[in-house]
């Protein structure tokens, strides 16, 4: 690993000490803030997603190799961590530690977009399910049922199975449609809540339609449970992907992502266990870091809790 690397780590590290203490500073002016950062493992799960995203975006400097260069396909393969490998090699003499790294783009991208497919349609629905109610509740929210009583994973295998070799849009776009039916329900919730409100009517009766009441009035009253829904679901979204790409139905290979390192190096577990723990690591440090940030996001934003 030469120096330019080493740099660029220390770099990125840098910068997530840099975006917790900033965020410390400007949490402190507000109680929700505080509240926040209150909570055990809120800086830790948020330096966790700063180092990983900084690591991510900054994947040419900071990785020492080209993700799918095999320099000595015999003499490096399986080759133990040392100064040249802080991470060691897989089977393919690839580097691992480059591999995590543009891997960490692939695994984030895809659980960040495609939650932001799930939320954007969940909100939707909901938003519109509960505002019109009449006939249109009834039917997206049977819709929203059909959604639920099928296991994800299934449909999955199914979209796979009739279009080999996804490409990773399409993929994203497949996780997200499959995801946004639970997102749905918890914005119905809310809305039916909203819709009957003082400024809710106020605006009714002012003449506003029905969709600048829901884009202005309702869904930014809802935005604190979706932040909440978006920040945990991203790590489930991780894992499924994780579990696809072990699988060999999801990012195809030689693209790096988490999933399909693990599953590079799961018939070498005795010879070379480095080539499977180290992304596995990955996987859980970065879902561990969502679920505490997104617990964190729930106690902060916890209406009961504004007097605290």
């Amino acid at each position: 690993m030469n120096v330019r690397a080493w740099l660029a780590l220390l770099g990125a590290v840098a910068v997530a000490l840099a975006a917790v203490g900033e965020a410390r500073r400007l949490a402190a002016r507000g109680s929700r803030g505080r509240r926040f950062f209150r909570h055990g493992t809120a800086s830790g799960g948020l330096f966790v997603l700063a180092f990983f995203t900084t690591v991510a975006a900054a994947a040419p400097l900071v990785a020492p190799y080209p993700p799918s260069s095999m320099p000595e396909i015999v003499a490096l393969q399986n080759a133990p961590p040392s100064l040249a490998h802080p991470l060691g090699t897989d089977v393919y003499s690839r580097d691992v530690w480059s591999r995590l790294v543009y891997g960490a783009r692939v695994s984030l991208g895809i659980g960040a977009l495609a939650m932001l497919v799930a939320v954007t349609l969940g909100a939707a629905a909901g938003a519109v399910a509960g505002y019109a109610r009449r006939w249109v509740d009834p039917v997206l929210m049977r819709l929203v049922d059909v959604g639920l009583s099928m296991p994800r994973i299934f449909v999955l295998l199914m979209v796979v199975a009739l279009w080999e070799r996804l490409p990773v849009s399409a993929l994203v776009l497949v996780i997200g449609l499959t995801g946004w039916f639970g997102t749905s329900r918890l914005v119905r919730a809310e809305v039916l809540s909203l819709r009957e409100r003082e400024f809710v009517a106020a605006a009714r009766a002012l003449g506003a339609r029905p969709a600048r009441i829901i884009l202005r009035h309702v869904l930014p009253n809802v935005a604190a449970p979706l932040i909440v829904s978006a920040a945990l679901g991203i790590g489930s979204v991780m894992l499924l992907e994780a579990s696809l790409s072990f699988l060999g139905i999801g990012v195809p290979s030689p693209v790096p992502s988490w999933g399909n390192m693990i599953a590079d190096g799961k018939d070498h577990l005795a010879t070379a266990p480095w080539t499977s723990l180290f992304p596995g690591l990955a996987i859980a440090i970065v879902v561990m870091a969502l679920n505490a940030v997104g617990d964190a996001l729930r106690d902060a934003l916890d209406p009961g809790q504004e007097t605290a």
